[in-house]
């Protein structure tokens, strides 16, 4: 991605001198992942994502006690987060005042090492980066960004900025009321019934997330040779299929909770190539059509 002269954003809250340290042995982060996506969304919340993960035997050595010591990497890490969420503002902000749909608050990102607390219970890294309603703020622990290429086997500077602007589009949904209603639809169906709801909220995330890379790319011609491949490649192996599989050898579907991996990518490529945003109706389609 073309970063060269953007500005930073003012909305970044850095945690990273504090709170505990410590890394997952034994599953990796892969198991971890999905886990969580069983957990989360599916009337879970980040407190019973720790709960488990700790029982499923996935995560040991965690909570030790480290002190944080910023790297290089961490801070071209931090700048360049930074730098994304700037330009979720700008792209949103534009986008709210030409729909309609009144003044952009932008969420305010949250950087920590190990674990912090969020509205939604306690964040780590293991979980990986999400967006907490209750506080309007996306939690991100920059190590994730240092573990997809080993973990997951994707990774690069436009997948890690498809991976911020997933969770602001989780803050757009919360913005336009969208998110509110799939949880108290979520509330009143079965287990497997809210999970599909869920599909829905995330693909229409990873719709939004395309919206905003097209956007961002018309004001400042910001996205390079490959770029777009890098995050489709990264869309496809955070799907449900993906992970299970590398995870348990096998699909659970009825446990899917952010879609399959053809299904992601397919989202955030007409996202990218449609920018707009009107063009994300995940919720009308027949399941099966998604």
């Amino acid at each position: 991605m073309r970063l060269d002269g953007r500005r930073n954003s003012n909305n970044i809250e850095d945690r990273r001198g504090s709170g505990i340290s410590g890394k997952a042995v034994g599953g990796g982060i892969v198991g971890v992942i999905v886990i969580a996506l069983v957990t989360l969304l599916g009337g879970g919340d980040i407190g019973d994502v720790i709960n488990n993960v700790m029982g499923s035997g996935q995560l040991s050595g965690v909570g030790q006690q480290t002190e944080y010591v910023e790297t290089e990497e961490d801070q071209q890490l931090a700048d360049f987060a930074s730098k994304i969420l700037a330009g979720t503002e700008d792209v949103w902000t534009q986008i709210f005042q030409e729909e309609g749909w009144g003044q952009y608050e932008p969420p305010t990102l949250v950087l920590f090492h190990g674990t912090t607390t969020s509205g939604c219970g306690t964040a780590t890294e293991q979980i990986g980066p999400f967006y907490c309603s209750a506080d309007q703020k996306v939690y991100l622990d920059l190590d994730f960004f240092k573990d997809m290429e080993q973990d997951i086997g994707g990774g690069g500077d436009f997948a890690y900025a498809y991976v911020i602007a997933h969770e602001v589009g989780h803050h757009v949904q919360y913005l336009l009321g969208t998110l509110s209603q799939a949880h108290e639809q979520m509330a009143r169906m079965s287990e497997t019934d809210a999970n599909k709801v869920s599909v829905r909220l995330e693909l229409q995330a990873d719709f939004y997330a395309g919206v905003w890379a097209n956007h961002d790319n018309q004001m400042f011609n910001s996205i390079e040779d490959g770029d777009i491949a890098e995050a489709i490649d990264v869309a496809q192996k955070i799907g449900d299929d993906y992970l299970q599989k590398k995870a348990y050898g096998r699909e659970m579907p009825d446990n899917f909770t952010h879609g399959r991996a053809e299904q992601r990518a397919r989202w955030l490529k007409r996202g990218l190539d449609t920018g707009d945003p009107l063009k994300g109706d995940t919720f009308s389609p027949q399941y099966s059509s998604l």
